[in-house]
This record gives C-alpha cells, structure tokens and sequence, in this order.
C-alpha cells in the first residue's frame, strides 16, 4: 500500500481509497504534503488538519470547475467536480460526529456529485428506496445492455463508513456494466446519506433494508427478477451474506473482505488489537449502529455474527479476502466458506502477493478484487435463463 504517513495506517488508507476513486496523485500529494508533521501525531489528533488540507484541494477544484462551466466546458467540469467530490467525502469520513464543519463538507461533497453525474451524462438515477416509514438513497446505474431487455443486476451495499459515492468511484457499478449488468448503489441504514441526513442507525438485520431494495428492482422492467444479486465489501462481508440468508429472491452472493464475526471483533479492538478503519472508533460505531453507551454497544455487537447465518445461503457464495488484511482477521474468510455448506456452488479466493493486492479491500490497488469479483457474478449470471 502506498503509505505517504509512516505508522499512520487510517491516513493511508484514506490516500489510498482517494485514489481508487478516481483521485489525482498531484492533487493529493498537494493535500498531504503540509500534513506529514500532524501525521505523526496519530490519526486522531491531526484529523482537523486533514480535513483543512485536504478541503483546501477540493475548493479550489470547484473553482476550476466553475471557470471550465464559463467556457460550457461541461466534461472538463464534470471530471475535476467528480474528484473534489471524493476530497470532501474523503476529509469527512475521518471526523467525529461533532465536528460541526463536516456537515458542510458532506453535503458540498453530494452537490459535487450529483452535478459531476449531470455534466458527465453518467447512466447513473439517483433513486429512494421505501424504509420503514423513511426512504434511503440509491444510485441505479443501468447497464448499456439493458436497453436490449432486462438486464441482471448487483445490489451493492456499503461497508461500516463507506458511501455509495465511494463505490462508484471505484469503478465496481461500471466494471459490471461493462459485463451486461446493472448495479444498484445503496446508502443503506448506518451510512452515507441515511445515517448523516436522515438519522438511520445500522442494524444486524440485513434484509430488514436489502429486501425493499429487491421489491424496488422488481419493478422496474428492465430488471431480470431471476437474475438479481447481493454484493458488500468491509462491513458489507457481513450485511451481504446475511441479506442472501434472509432474502430467497437474491440469486447470488459475493463479497469483497469476509467480516464472518464483525461483533467478536469488537472485543478484540477494545483490547487494542488490530487497526481502527476511522478515527473516533467507538464514538462512530455507537453512531452508526444508534447505541447510547459503550457499554450498550458492547452488548449488543455480539449480534453481528454470521454463526448459524450463511448456513442458509442455497445460491452461488463468493468470498474474497487480502493475504494481508490489517482490519479484517483472514480466518473470518475460512468460516464464512466452511460454514456456507448449502451453498450449489461456493468459492474462495484469498488475494496474495503476486496479484499486487493483500490489503483490506484491495486498498492497495483497487482492481483485482473488483474484476474477479465482476467476472465470477457475469459468469454465474449467464448460466441463469433470463426470466
């Protein structure tokens, strides 16, 4: 992985993801260069200061962006909106919750988005998914094929502080798109728009927000309701397999880093083992999840295991993991194949070395887990007669 802060894994990381998601290495040098002092400090304290450098990057894109649109350079605006949108967000994700000026950062982050989409004339909806008595968001991205019929689709859910946004930058929905498959982004409970602008905690129940996702899917006419499957990368190794348990008209599953016992990690981290994935851990996943106490956390996170779960999955079962994952232990890999013994057809694929990819999520490269992923799920989809 490319480590611009020596010992500051969390800052890397987030170097790493901006990256994948499209980011710019002269621009992101330029937002960690006046940082490396604060850096040492550990991720925690100088995460005001990364939010300040790095926004810093962001603005001045729009403003470029502003200067191409002048010009109606709608594609050259769209292309530098698009970048500073995976800035802020990259800033944002980093602060507390109490941090009044991620708020701004957020929302500037969406407004980047959306009109980056616009200008570009991306494939992409921005859709709602009924939830309860809410609504969370979703970006459908349409696969060019569908125009031909209906098409399979991936519903893509987030990990513990990943966003939709974040997903389409890293090239997943159109790396199926190019495979003749349509992929629904979600935001579900717990992240992106509805945690933050909505006030929806997580919940270990899965299908409780996957199912809507599904009954939305199937109305649309250029879906193929037979062919619809279920992707999670991180925390999304937990929500996915738990959907597919729950969920019978899910015709597949895959995952992109297993999280077969996310809730008994949870102890081990409160015994200081293993790397935090964002700064203010606890204080964040109490938001995440709705809990008023460590305490109450702590109690309730057990619940968050995929023991006597993926022993429900009957479609195809995907599980991919990095060699060398410092989040995520690689024997919750081995107990969500073990485990999953109903499953027609099941694999595991744990990436090494020599694919140039071992961290968490492929963080370290971002292409390798993604192709296989897209390779295996249009594979498996083509032996499925559309419906």
């Amino acid at each position: 992985m490319f480590e611009p802060f020596p010992g500051n894994y969390i800052w890397n990381l987030g170097v790493n993801l901006a990256l994948i998601g499209g980011g710019n290495h002269g621009e992101i040098d330029l937002a960690c260069r006046p940082i490396r002092e604060a850096a040492a400090n550990g991720a925690d304290a100088g995460t005001a200061q990364f939010f300040e450098s790095w926004l810093r990057i962001a603005d001045q894109l729009v403003r470029n962006a502003e200067k191409d649109l002048e010009q109606a350079r709608e594609f050259s605006a769209a292309a530098k909106l698009f970048r500073a949108c995976g800035y802020y967000l990259n800033a944002e994700r980093l602060q507390a919750r109490d941090y009044p000026p991620r708020w701004a950062a957020y929302r500037t982050g969406l407004d980047c988005f959306r009109r980056s989409i616009e200008l570009g004339g991306d494939p992409v909806e921005f859709v709602e998914i009924p939830y309860g008595d809410s609504a969370y968001t979703a970006l459908f991205v349409k696969a060019p094929a569908a125009g031909e019929g209906p098409a399979p689709c991936v519903v893509s859910c987030n990990g513990l502080d990943s966003m939709k946004e974040n997903i389409y930058g890293n090239g997943f929905a159109q790396a199926l798109a190019r495979r003749g498959i349509s992929t629904l982004l979600l935001d579900q409970p717990g992240t992106g728009e509805a945690l933050r602008l909505r006030n929806l905690p997580g919940t270990h129940e899965a299908e409780s927000w996957a199912s809507p996702a599904v009954d939305y899917l199937v109305s649309r006419d250029d879906v193929d309701p037979s062919r619809i499957g279920m992707f999670g990368l991180s925390l999304g190794g937990y929500y996915a397999p738990r959907a597919a348990a729950f969920e019978p008209r899910f015709s597949l599953c895959a995952v992109m880093g297993a999280n077969h016992g996310w809730g008994e990690m949870q102890k081990r981290r409160m015994q200081r083992e293993g790397e935090n994935p964002v700064p203010h851990y606890w204080d964040h996943v109490m938001w995440v999840f709705g809990q008023t106490s460590i305490e109450e956390f702590m109690a309730w996170a057990p619940k968050m295991s995929l023991n006597g779960v993926v022993e429900r999955i009957k479609m195809p079962f995907l599980v991919t993991h990095g060699a060398g994952d410092r989040q995520i232990p690689l024997e919750y890999a081995h107990q969500s194949f073990d485990q999953a013994v109903n499953s027609t057809d099941k694999e595991l694929r744990i990436f090494t070395e020599e694919d140039f990819e071992i961290e968490h999520c492929g963080a370290d490269n971002g292409t390798v887990a993604r192709d296989f992923i897209a390779d295996w799920i249009a594979e498996r989809f083509r032996t499925r007669t559309s419906a």
